[in-house]
């Protein structure tokens, strides 16, 4: 019998939903772009707001309105793209990188600090930290029927407390006014804010995350496809609302700290000298606990997202036993290091990013038109061309011939060469299907 879910209940999944994709990496990469948009932050952070909100918030849609997975989604270009795709996605921000990236975030910003300094570079003590951190991990997800309330209830509203603390204070005591713009950010700020946004992985997580809201709707009662879908439509405004709210508080504390900590390499580095200026030695613990407690809930929605997938891959292996496998595999991985992880994980996003962003807009025209794989198939490969030279242009690799040969394409030089060759193979790909059909 289905039920009606509360407007309670709904804002219990929306905060989870939050936490979820709310990871380490999006604490760093604001501030980071705030940094060095400066003038521009405003600029930048629309682009950055495109594929680290709005696009993450269209997968969750375009999963609760078909009811069915990213494997599912991938499938009406063929079937073994279907499976390719998922496993890649899978691995990409499950145990290869997005959650050994957790635990190694979590480490190098919330607890290296306090450490003496002659145990900073030690193996030994981060070994340790991952093992605790991955050994909660796995209990966290061990029970699925109870994720919602344990992240959804208590790790998030504790997140966005301390979240509320550092950013409010940021606000009322600014640390200085806005630079000029340096790099790409002094003519291409918003381009560059919308690639900058595939670092969060979110518009991946989203087409994974999808179906442990759907898990977590069912469980309440609510099986009819039209009440899920309104349900997730709700919680991703929650979640959208709140990630829109932290990622421009953040890239602001980015935009105005220059003045107080110089250009910094990284935004772990921001943060962590905002958090000193705005709060002294209490920031640094204000801080540790925020990327604590970002970095766990996200790791274990990841490990559920990737135990559900692969337990119905192999039926024969229980839940239990897959999620230990991988928090096992993603303690190793974390070990070593996190800057090893983001060499090797860059490429692969680069390469998928958009194939995602492509999957996701033809999902929708899909439902609300009805187009023929044909128009999966032609699109998708048009994209994935552009998305590989990104990739291997991502390695470092000497493509200058290939580049210049493909620097005619529009916004290829600023990374979104696939976007209009997407575009027409859609167009083509729909003139062809309805040729076929006589139409």
């Amino acid at each position: 019998m289905n039920k009606k879910m509360s407007g309670k209940e709904t804002v219990v999944i929306g905060l989870m939903l939050f936490a979820l994709f709310f990871g380490a990496g999006n604490m760093i990469f604001p501030p980071a772009l705030g940094q060095q948009a400066g003038e521009h932050v405003w600029s930048a952070i629309c682009g950055f707001l495109i594929t680290g909100v709005g696009l993450p918030f269209l997968g969750i849609l375009a999963i609760a309105l078909t009811g069915s997975d990213v494997q599912t989604l991938g499938e009406k270009v063929h079937p073994k793209f279907g499976i390719i795709f998922s496993i890649v996605l899978y691995l990409t921000i499950g145990p290869l990188f997005g959650i050994p990236r957790t635990g190694t975030v979590a480490y190098e910003i919330g607890i290296t600090p306090f450490l003496p300094s002659s145990f900073e570079n030690s193996w030994v003590s981060l070994l340790v930290y991952t093992l605790l951190f991955f050994g909660i991990t796995f209990w966290l997800a061990l029970n699925p029927s109870k994720l919602i309330d344990r992240i959804g209830k208590i790790l998030t509203p504790a997140l966005i407390l301390i979240l509320i603390l550092l950013t409010g204070k940021a606000l009322l005591t600014p640390m200085g006014g806005l630079e000029v713009p340096t790099g790409v950010y002094l003519e291409g700020a918003f381009f560059k804010g919308f690639l900058e946004g595939y670092l969060t992985m979110d518009t991946l997580s989203a087409l994974v995350f999808g179906i442990v809201i759907i898990s977590a709707v069912k469980e309440r009662g609510i099986v009819k496809r039209k009440e899920i879908t309104i349900v997730s439509l709700k919680a991703g405004i929650i979640a959208a609302i709140g990630l829109i709210f932290v990622y421009i508080s953040l890239s602001y504390i980015g935009a105005t700290s220059v003045s107080s900590l110089g250009y910094s390499e990284n935004g772990g580095v921001i943060l962590s000298g905002a958090a000193n200026i705005l709060f002294g030695s209490l920031g640094n613990v204000v801080l540790g606990l925020a990327i604590t407690f970002a970095c766990l809930t996200t790791s274990v929605g990841l490990v559920s997202a990737c135990g559900n997938y692969l337990s119905k891959v192999f039926p024969t292996i229980s839940y239990k036993k897959i999620i230990l496998v991988i928090t096992i595999f993603s303690t190793c991985i974390a070990n070593f290091g996190l800057s090893q992880l983001i060499s090797f994980s860059v490429p692969l996003l680069v390469t998928i990013y958009p194939l995602a962003i492509v999957l996701i807009i033809l999902s929708f025209f899909d439902i609300a038109f009805g187009i023929k794989s044909i128009v999966y198939i032609i699109s998708l490969s048009a994209t994935v061309i552009f998305s590989i030279v990104d990739g291997l242009n991502a390695t470092n690799l000497n493509l200058s011939v290939i580049n210049d040969w493909l620097s005619y394409i529009p916004l290829f030089n600023i990374g979104m060469g696939w976007l209009v060759p997407a575009i027409i193979g859609a167009i083509i790909g729909y003139i062809i299907s309805n040729f076929k059909t006589g139409k």
